[in-house]
């Protein structure tokens, strides 16, 4: 063969070469998208909307607390290869922007409760919050935020980690994701603060629909070859959360005002509360590394015996000392364990379903008990 037909022969499999490739789309588009998330019930959520078209890594895994996390150079890893980076922002993840910018990554971020009303947090959940009603209805009476409609276009989640503009463009100079804290002392070993933000919104299944229109969105624009599945998953798990919203206002509705008196380790329960009518004490405030003083359990103490409370209720991820404590200085009977920021391993709590589902037949029949 000549030099020229050589030559022609390698440009023509060149271009047949390329034209293959744009067929194909992105050489990982027969795999499935490598999304990592922060925590396991953004785990769940994820796999539940992406399905097969999705491999979940979550930072912190099941029975696991994200208060006390503390990055290893493999979750850096993790992040690196990954194509989406889904978080549930409101502060939760004090440890998560220095994450990022040593993994490298500068792929979208998906902050899961982007579009909520949040909870602001003074140590007392069980007072009225301003601008938050009773209906919790986030303006829309259906609940369905345009759904389908509902795209966020670049997802410019700017009221999230403190950063003015968090486009998810994590190619810019000033990708700091400050949460508040420019310097971020308060997240050396693990610990950090929420600020006056509650950030245990998904205990509310209303803010877990948009959790999920959320993530529906954030996949569409990573993936829009599967837009359709994930549309479809989303409408079909968004209709399941509003079917359990209802069941649960019912359930507890029928218990007296009285004693809907919840004590839990610590508040990761005021989104629920306040959604469902319920009234929250908690020995710490919302990160469990926290430790009360002595007056603190005393006043606690108080206010329990006060309010004649019916139960005390363990968590999955948290130290049970501090409800073991109470229940032997108040001989009040522990109700049960609550799935508060972390699924199980396997189990009826293993899915945000099934972890909600679970908590709302551990409180009902507690309450409605009388222990």
């Amino acid at each position: 063969m000549s030099r020229l037909s050589l030559s022609a022969a390698l440009r023509q499999g060149l271009i047949a070469g390329t034209l293959g490739l744009a067929l194909l789309g992105p050489a990982h588009a027969d795999e499935p998208l490598d999304v990592v998330t922060s925590f396991s019930i953004l785990d769940d959520m994820v796999s539940t909307i992406g399905g097969d078209h999705v491999a979940v890594t979550s930072l912190v895994g099941p029975n696991g607390d994200a208060h006390a996390f503390s990055p290893k150079p493999s979750d850096a890893q993790s992040l690196a290869k990954a194509d989406l980076v889904v978080v549930n922002g409101l502060q939760f993840e004090g440890w998560i922007d220095r994450l990022i910018e040593a993994s490298g990554y500068q792929g979208d971020v998906v902050v899961a409760s982007h579009g909520i009303q949040p909870l602001a947090f003074d140590g007392h959940h069980d007072e009225e919050v301003a601008d938050h009603d009773a209906d919790h209805d986030h303006g829309d009476a259906d609940h369905d935020h345009g759904d389908a409609d509902h795209d966020h276009g670049d997802h410019d989640h700017d009221h999230d980690h403190g950063d003015a503009d968090h486009d998810h463009d994590h190619g810019d100079a000033d990708h700091d994701h400050d949460h508040g804290d420019t310097d971020h002392d308060h997240a050396e070993a693990g610990h950090h603060h929420h600020g006056n933000l509650d950030p245990h919104a998904w205990q509310d299944l209303r803010n877990g629909e948009q959790y999920a229109r959320n993530i529906r969105d954030g996949l569409i624009k990573v993936d829009p070859s599967h837009a359709d599945d994930y549309r479809r998953n989303a409408e079909r798990y968004i209709e399941q959360m509003k079917v359990l919203d209802t069941e649960t206002r019912e359930r507890l509705a029928k218990i007296p005002e009285a004693d809907r008196l919840i004590i839990t380790s610590h508040d990761a329960f005021g989104y629920f509360a306040h959604a469902y009518g319920l009234k929250l004490l908690a020995p710490v405030g919302l990160n469990t590394l926290a430790e009360p003083s002595a007056s603190d359990m005393a006043e606690l103490i108080q206010q329990i015996e006060h309010n004649h409370a019916k139960a005390l209720f363990l968590e999955n991820m948290s130290n049970p000392a501090l409800v073991q404590q109470l229940h032997q200085e108040t001989g009040i009977a522990i109700g049960g364990t609550l799935y508060a920021d972390a699924l199980t391993p396997d189990g009826e709590g293993s899915t945000y379903l099934g972890m909600f589902r679970h908590n709302v037949d551990t409180l009902v029949d507690a309450l409605e008990s009388g222990h």
